[in-house]
């Protein structure tokens, strides 16, 4: 093995995108730069647990090398624990140990967060405060500032009419019921609240949906990729620890008290 190889297998990230349509993978380079093809699956309709870890290992089976894996999930994850997974099988996500299942699975490290935090990482521009917000299966949102990532907040469960949530209201559901020009309609109604409630500097849209939007957006107001979202791995292993993202490590190194 020469040594450029070497030192790859030892600082490249596996970075794993869950999301209630796909599930998109690639390997990053510690910088964050692509270094394999970026792939995708579907994600199989109210997947469970085993549904997913099937997904994930067809999806990683060509991609190497890595030595570290990092994953962003649609929910919301505490310490490598699975709280919520609405818009999957919902009632078999709660406190589902995803990072150690993972971390075994492939025999390496494994840092979780929500999907639109991961994003957050690989989209901001790290100066004030920045929110992101991913249209896709649901409504999914991230806040940071300076850069940093700020608690996670499920904002897609507040109510945004009588009977409505955020999810119900602009998730793919919506736009497929409502069509193309409601569902814009709507953004722009939710865009106004963000702006007024929040004051954000900058404010990111992303997600499968986005590429729907028909109206002129503010110069703050910024359209993102997938791709991009998904380079936000790489920052939480960013050497200098600032994120402070919970690592769980394989059981047969913790056995081996490595």
């Amino acid at each position: 093995m020469s040594n450029t190889t070497k030192e790859q297998s030892t600082t490249n990230i596996l970075s794993l995108d869950i999301g209630g349509t796909s599930v998109k993978a690639c390997i990053l380079t510690k910088d964050g730069e692509l270094f394999s093809e970026y792939t995708k699956l579907p994600t199989p309709k109210d997947a469970t647990p085993e549904d997913l870890i099937e997904v994930i290992s067809k999806l990683v089976a060509d991609l190497t090398p890595f030595s570290k894996i990092a994953i962003g999930f649609p929910g919301y994850v505490k310490c490598g624990i699975v709280k919520t997974g609405v818009n999957l099988a919902k009632s078999k996500w709660p406190d589902y140990p995803l990072a150690q299942t993972i971390s075994d699975l492939f025999d390496k490290p494994v840092r979780l967060i929500n999907d639109a935090d991961q994003q957050a990482l690989g989209v901001v521009k790290g100066k004030g405060f920045e929110i992101v917000l991913t249209l896709g299966t649901g409504f999914g949102t991230s806040l940071t500032y300076d850069g940093e990532l700020l608690p996670h907040l499920e904002l897609a469960h507040l109510p945004v009419s009588k009977n409505k949530d955020y999810d119900d209201y602009i998730g793919d559901k919506a736009f497929v019921k409502e069509g193309e020009k409601k569902w814009n309609e709507r953004l722009q109604r939710i865009i106004g609240i963000y702006k007024t409630v929040f004051n954000y500097d900058e404010l990111y849209l992303g997600g499968g949906n986005a590429k729907h939007i028909n109206f002129e957006l503010d110069s703050n107001i910024h359209v993102v990729s997938n791709r991009d979202g998904i380079k936000g791995g790489a920052k939480l292993w960013d050497a200098s620890e600032k994120y402070h993202i919970f690592t769980t490590y394989p059981k047969s190194h913790t056995q081996n008290g490595k």
